[in-house]
């Protein structure tokens, strides 16, 4: 090949990155991807987005409903890996309430799911989708798989060693704030899904010594919105005049909804916990675990700014921990408490009680004044 068009080919050098990144647009698009591996042809579809007549396609070629062990125990199964329900004889619309119905009913059949139900879960997942997928394993005829998209299981595997590694800086510019007139923005590209992800850099911060450091995930309704059913706007503000006061350092603004499931998945927890369940147990009905965020992506991110060592504000322990995995040396830790309101009350101690986040005081205002 020609020397100028040398980075062309270097463009699609990552063949499996690639393959995942279009399986992920299929899926949310609600069209199937087509998971090959060792003696394995897998027909697979989100369930979250899939019509009902594709959906009848995949239960008349003896598909099932791939579902995490999180989403089994939901369903009153005692399992410790994903499972597989057989749809013959399921509607679509009992197979959506069986991925995510609270009222949805224990399947009286089900097996342990397969290398590639798994990757189509997984697929799912990363594509913010509820973590359920239809499955066919032959029955297909070969020209209905026509242009279908298809990927290898080794593919969906490179997804838990992380796909970090092609982040780049591609745009920065000043954005004065109302807490630090001297704030940048740094936009990052490829992250998560090749979702955008952006670094804050307040006031000048001193590279030689640990950088005061606040990872936060996106909360499009508190952020934006000023939610009160929890408290990220409010860490989100308290973050950055704690950073300006501190004399400079960073905030990791990581486009990571509903602890990493997504703006959609976020809305059916927040349905859940109207029912009455907490946080962390919403998250287990709908099929996900306790924290799916992964942060990773956030020491290259560090480390692209010249940034090896930190203080991290934060309340959530695990977040150090993450970090120091990734290469990153944590120092020390800050406590950054959000407003404690009587709506965000059973976020907060849940957090706290289930998910190890170091609250010293979780009562309300009103109440405290009450039990004086």
């Amino acid at each position: 090949m020609n020397k100028p068009w040398a980075s062309l080919q270097r463009l699609f050098a990552d063949t499996g990155a690639i393959a995942v990144d279009r399986a992920l647009a299929e899926l949310r698009a609600g069209r199937p991807v087509i998971l090959e591996g060792p003696g394995a042809k897998v027909m697979a579809a989100a369930i979250d987005d899939v019509s009902p007549a594709l959906y009848e396609a995949f239960a008349g070629a003896r598909g099932r409903l791939a579902l995490t062990a999180a989403r089994a125990r939901a369903l009153g199964i005692e399992a410790d890996c994903p499972i597989a329900l057989p749809l013959a004889g399921v509607g679509h619309g009992t197979a959506l309430s069986l991925a995510g119905g609270v009222e949805a009913r224990t399947p009286e059949l089900w097996t342990a799911a397969e290398g590639a139900a798994r990757a189509a879960i997984a697929l799912c997942k990363q594509a913010l989708l509820l973590p359920a997928a239809v499955v066919a394993s032959g029955g297909f005829p070969d020209e209905a798989a026509h242009g279908i998209h298809r990927l290898s299981l080794a593919d969906v595997e490179g997804l838990a060693r992380g796909d970090e590694h092609g982040l780049e800086i591609v745009s920065r510019a000043r954005v004065p704030l109302l807490d630090s007139a001297e704030t940048s923005f740094v936009v990052f590209r490829g992250g998560p899904g090749q979702r955008d992800q952006v670094a804050i850099v307040v006031g000048e911060p001193d590279l030689s010594s640990p950088v005061l450091l606040r990872l936060h995930s996106a909360c499009l309704t508190g952020d934006l919105f000023g939610s009160i059913r929890c408290d990220c706007g409010d860490q989100l503000r308290k973050a950055i005049a704690c950073i300006a006061e501190a004399g400079g350092g960073v905030l990791l603004y990581l486009d990571q909804e509903g602890r990493g499931t997504g703006i959609r998945n976020k809305m059916r927890a927040y349905a859940l916990q109207d029912w009455g369940f907490d946080t962390i147990d919403a998250d287990g009905i709908l099929g996900f675990g306790a924290d799916e965020r992964r942060y990773e992506f956030a020491a290259v991110m560090l480390l692209k700014l010249g940034i090896r060592r930190v203080r991290l504000l934060t309340n959530n322990p695990g977040r150090a921990e993450a970090l120091a995995r990734a290469g990153i040396e944590v120092a020390g830790r800050r406590p950054l408490v959000g407003a404690v309101t009587a709506e965000n009350i059973r976020y907060l101690t849940a957090k706290a009680r289930r998910a190890g986040h170091l609250l010293e005081d979780t009562e309300p205002p009103a109440h405290r004044a009450e039990s004086a």
